[in-house]
């Protein structure tokens, strides 16, 4: 696989480059290691491409996972507890889980338990890999890097995302890096509030 094209959100890319460049040559070398040859496995069964050979999104990202995993990227998974009361969740968004849970029970609510997890992080960056349907990629973004960075777990979340030319040889409803870059730059030069670099493959 290859990096055609990256799109920098608030010099996500340019603090990578100057203040983590080996974090970065591990991700260019996660999406280089795989071989996009051996990923075409999935035989479609959809109506509009019966029986044609697809790239399978479950292969490619095991592929540049293991790569990830084999660099000492590992899962981050952040709890928190939530409630129906607005003014509650406001109090207790900066506290500890602990202490969420006993003022939203103390309040007379009851404590839903939550979490974010992200796949691959490493000093303090945060990456994604999404084949997934095209809606993933904006929870990814709004919800999962901004938590992480808010929580002050992350400095830079990384989405790394097919380009057209390869989407269009996978199965219908993947996201797609020209499509989700309009989503991000439409939102506006400071939505949302953290750094991150949108990364575009293909074979």
């Amino acid at each position: 696989m290859r990096i055609v094209t990256y799109y920098s959100h608030l010099n996500g890319w340019e603090y990578l480059k100057v203040h983590m460049p080996t974090i970065w040559d591990e991700i260019v070398d996660a999406i280089e290691s795989v071989n996009a040859g051996n990923l075409k496995t999935k035989i479609s069964k959809e109506k509009s491409m019966k029986g044609r050979v697809l790239y399978s999104p479950k292969d490619m990202n095991a592929s540049i996972g293991k790569r990830f995993s084999e660099n000492g990227w590992a899962e981050r998974r952040v709890s928190y507890w939530v409630t129906q009361d607005s003014e509650l969740i406001k109090r207790t968004i900066p506290l500890p889980p602990d202490e969420q849970k006993k003022i939203i029970a103390e309040a007379g609510y009851k404590p839903i338990r939550s979490y974010n997890q992200t796949d691959y992080v490493k000093d303090k960056v945060a990456v994604e890999v999404q084949f997934g349907k095209y809606s993933f990629v904006a929870f990814d973004l709004f919800v999962k890097h901004l938590a992480f960075y808010v929580g002050d777990i992350i400095d830079v979340g990384v989405e790394i995302l097919p380009m057209k030319e390869l989407q269009s040889e996978m199965s219908s409803g993947p996201a797609y890096y020209e499509g989700e870059l309009y989503n991000l730059i439409r939102e506006g030069r400071g939505v949302p509030a953290v750094p991150l670099v949108l990364v575009g493959i293909a074979p």
